[in-house]
């Protein structure tokens, strides 16, 4: 059942972003080569909670960290662990997700560690912009599936795949809420965009095939090729003035 939001509703959406932002803004001065992805957690953690939020991933189905941290291959949900060391020429996919005065807001970014190849950087640009194709699809009276579609057909014109298995979604008092957002299908079909849908909409673009698997550890997502991938999701709320992207912060 999709839940649409008050404004009253968005405007404390509004402020959980801003706490996210805040943690992104301040992990980016943060993570380096030579860092585990353990220390980042528990960095990312101190600062939610210093700004009166809660980790909204952590305990959530039992994963057993406040952030995922996924690096190359790996797209989405990777463990964050004190024998994971970041090194130069890494790209770290970071989703993190924050509980503030009960509601949820969820976003992630792909960082480069150091110097990577212009290939590499391709990537996680045609990432971003992906998603930036399916917001602007995110408009009244348009379809779930309109959003879907632009972000497929950015991703695909461009050499790259989507994955197909993990897709975006609703959120709110929860997490993860009705509807599922593909990142991929066809256009004109899916629920009717209303005003007061809030949506996590997140392209996770491999360079190889859009086939993945999850490892032992039943929650690292990897591709089955061993090609890269990058994430980049936004908690994006529908407004009588059209899309506004609650999470948005410069890189």
């Amino acid at each position: 059942m999709v839940s649409l939001k008050s404004e009253r509703e968005i405007a404390l959406m509004r402020e959980s972003a801003k706490v996210l932002k805040e943690v992104f803004i301040r992990l980016k001065d943060f993570v380096k080569a030579g860092l585990s992805t353990k220390e980042i957690d528990l960095k990312a953690e101190k600062i939610i909670r210093s700004l009166k939020g809660q980790p909204a991933f952590l305990g959530y189905y039992d994963f057993p960290a406040s952030v995922c941290t996924s690096i190359n291959e790996q797209v989405v949900h990777g463990i964050p662990s004190s024998k994971r060391i970041l090194k130069e020429g890494d790209i770290l996919s970071l989703d993190i997700g924050v509980r503030y005065k009960d509601y949820c807001s969820d976003a992630a970014r792909t960082w480069p560690i150091g110097q990577v190849s212009k290939e590499v950087l391709q990537l996680i640009d045609v990432t971003r912009a992906s998603f930036f194709e399916g917001m602007k699809a995110l408009q009244l009276k348009s379809r779930i599936g309109d959003v879907s579609s632009a972000i497929q057909k950015y991703v695909e014109n461009r050499g790259y795949t989507v994955v197909r298995d993990f897709v975006g979604h609703g959120i709110g008092r929860s997490l993860h809420e009705d509807p599922q957002v593909p990142n991929y299908g066809e256009p004109g079909r899916g629920l009717v965009i209303q005003e007061g849908l809030v949506v996590a909409i997140e392209p996770m673009v491999n360079r190889g095939k859009h086939r993945v698997k999850i490892l032992e550890d039943g929650w690292t997502v990897v591709t089955l090729d061993g090609s890269i991938s990058a994430h980049h999701e936004e908690t994006v709320a529908v407004t009588k003035n059209g899309p506004e992207i609650l999470t948005q912060f410069e890189n």
